[in-house]
């Protein structure tokens, strides 16, 4: 009778009933990326340290392997469930307390201290500065902070502004006015362990800072300076420090403008007792992702700062930080495409939908198949980025390396941005309804991944970067890009199943320095409406030649090789179908306006 009686009630009568879907369950990042452990594998020299030499010997792999499989289980137990309680509990702003007094009180919760806390004892910025590894050290560092990175609950951000901090005092060679500032960024101390804002961003936004500034420098008889002016978007709002531009007024009053009359400052945001330090915060940005992190909006009503570079140098002085925060960059939209393929991944081995597992229905596998070669590519192009930057941070790289990395850090952060949103939103759909709920973590990963396109450059004009470093360097380059791309398809031209992907590349890149030399004899013009297909182009060669290079190597696994082909059977060299269809020339450039404005 009961059994009838449920039968005839209506289903809006029942017991609510809970979704019976299994959660995705990961293990440790690190021993569950077979990528990265055979790159490490096949990259960290082996061989008996030297006499004198720092610890980087047939013992550092060991060392290292170990290291990560302890961070990885950290990063499990501890960093995971504080970075879910970082996205639940955001910053919020009380400008003013019960008595009408002014606090412009930015407060974070407990988590977000804590995982400042863990960054420090990790040695996420210490690690590169260190250089325990020598060379190594810094891709080191880089592998720490991918793993960390989508666990983190946004606080990979202001790590990355603080490791360009450290790198710009480093390189200027850490006066001493700075040498506390740079210890305090670089040490493993969590109670003396200080992160930095960069606040170049004013009211006109944008990459142009020449334009754009408007914050005056007055200096005062100590020698320091007091800044006014309004900071229109500045990330982690909550640091200790901050670099900042502004232009200094002579004794008239009067500022020189463009890029040669901007220099750059050193601020402390609040003093010992923790008062700020002539700061107003006017409000909190209300974001689309990262609202982890405070991002505000703020005047600057007579801040004293210390002048860093050379009075006029400002811009000169930031590119080294401009460098870092774009690998940083790299760094989060990597582990943002690995970390959701790692998710979808898990749940294709538990979901059941019409009568099999998802994993064994080949279309879906395709489909993950496919981010998986995309998430491979990108990879690799941060790993060779980092391994450049060591090698130049240690006065080992070579005139061609270094040519490398100056077009490669553009390249990298521009192509892999596009492809953590693409590989983002294909991974949230393989869950299908669940990926859209935000309970599930997946929409909030979803939402910091899309800026990745946008902060520190957005792709335009990172291509027009790209440009810029073929002009200044007279083409070099290109010429050092066209060199190594062809010693790797040397070295992986004698594996038979790879030879037609070394066909393609090779076609690619003929295709490549035909556009170069085309495009020389038409004009600005035709340079800068190719500029993002250019950028495109190189980036899916050299990554091919990295992939092509990976499964090459004799120990090679079949993923390695699948993946290598793959990638190769993609369109290589857009710019030159561009070039064929006439989408660089004048008349498509005004079709281009015709067709937006058409109307109005």
């Amino acid at each position: 009778r009961q059994a009838r009686e449920e039968q005839e009630m209506p289903l809006a009568r029942r017991d609510a009933e809970t979704l019976c879907h299994e959660e995705p369950q990961t293990g440790n990042p690190y021993l569950e990326d077979a990528l990265l452990r055979s790159y490490l594998r096949t990259h960290l020299p082996p061989g008996p340290r030297a006499a004198g030499a720092p610890l980087f010997a047939s013992q550092v792999l060991e060392e290292v392997h170990q290291e990560l499989e302890r961070f990885g289980n950290r990063l499990l137990s501890q960093v995971k469930p504080l970075g879910w309680e970082c996205e639940l509990n955001p910053p919020v702003f009380r400008q003013y307390d019960a008595w009408g007094q002014r606090q412009d009180q930015i407060i974070t919760c407990s988590a977000w201290r804590r995982i400042k806390g863990i960054a420090a004892e990790e040695g996420l910025i210490a690690e590169a500065y260190e250089r325990r590894f020598s060379n190594w050290s810094r891709l080191y560092q880089a592998v720490k902070l991918y793993l960390f990175s989508s666990f983190s609950g946004g606080f990979n951000c202001p790590l990355a502004m603080t490791d360009g901090a450290a790198k710009v005092i480093e390189s200027l060679g850490v006066p001493g006015s700075l040498k506390s500032a740079f210890e305090h960024l670089t040490t493993r101390d969590p109670e003396k362990f200080w992160t930095s804002g960069q606040w170049m961003t004013e009211r006109r936004g944008g990459s142009d800072v020449a334009s754009g500034t408007e914050t005056v420098a007055s200096k005062q008889p100590d020698g320091t300076y007091l800044l006014h002016g309004f900071k229109w978007f500045t990330s982690a709002a909550d640091s200790d420090m901050a670099l900042t531009l502004a232009r200094i007024a002579d004794a008239e009053g009067q500022v020189k403008q463009g890029s040669s009359g901007l220099s750059l400052f050193f601020l402390r945001v609040r003093d010992e007792a923790g008062r700020l330090n002539n700061i107003q915060v006017q409000r909190l940005k209300d974001k689309l992702g990262t609202r982890q992190m405070a991002t505000a909006e703020l005047w600057l009503c007579g801040a004293r700062a210390a002048l860093v570079s050379a009075e006029g140098r400002g811009v000169a002085s930031i590119s080294s930080m401009l460098n870092i925060s774009r690998i940083h960059n790299v760094i989060g939209a990597v582990a943002s495409m690995r970390r959701m393929l790692s998710l979808s991944r898990e749940y294709a081995g538990r979901r059941v939908a019409f009568g099999k597992l998802l994993k064994d229905h080949p279309l879906h596998m395709q489909t993950i198949a496919r981010m998986e070669v995309q998430t491979r590519g990108a990879f690799l192009l941060l790993m060779e980025v980092v391994r450049l930057l060591g090698l130049a941070e240690t006065n080992k790289a070579s005139e061609q390396e270094q040519l490398l990395l100056r077009l490669l850090v553009p390249v990298a952060k521009l192509y892999t941005g596009k492809q953590a949103s693409a590989v983002a939103i294909e991974a949230m759909e393989s869950f299908g309804g669940q990926g859209y709920m935000e309970d599930t973590g997946l929409p909030a990963i979803v939402r910091d991944t899309l800026v990745l396109s946008i902060w520190e450059g957005t792709t335009n004009v990172l291509s027009l970067d790209v440009l810029r470093s073929l002009s200044k360097s007279q083409g070099q380059v290109m010429a050092a890009t066209f060199s190594t791309v062809q010693k790797k398809l040397e070295g992986a031209s004698s594996r038979p199943e790879l030879e037609g992907a070394v066909k393609r590349m090779r076609e690619a890149l003929g295709s490549l320095m035909q556009f170069m030399q085309e495009a020389a004899s038409r004009g600005a013009l035709t340079t800068e409406l190719a500029a993002r297909d250019f950028s495109y182009s190189i980036a899916r060669i050299y990554a091919g030649a990295l992939l092509l290079e990976h499964a090459a190597r004799p120990d090679a696994s079949s993923a390695d090789i699948c993946a290598a082909q793959r990638w190769c059977n993609q369109e290589l060299c857009p710019v030159a179908a561009g070039l064929g269809s006439g989408s660089y020339e004048a008349k498509a450039a005004l079709a281009d306006s015709a067709l937006v404005y058409e109307g109005s």
